[in-house]
């Protein structure tokens, strides 16, 4: 399980539908909208 780093929230990575690479790292999120905030600023995320 990955921790989805806009809300905190766990997500399976085998099944995730929201996913970014940043800096060579692959984030997983819960839903479309932390994905949008989180390509805005990732280093307030991060």
């Amino acid at each position: 399980m990955a921790k989805d780093p806009v809300c905190g929230m766990e997500v399976d990575e085998s099944n995730a539908k929201h996913t970014t690479e940043y800096e060579g790292t692959t984030y997983y999120f819960c839903c479309e909208h932390c994905k949008m905030k989180f390509e805005k600023n990732p280093k307030e995320y991060l």
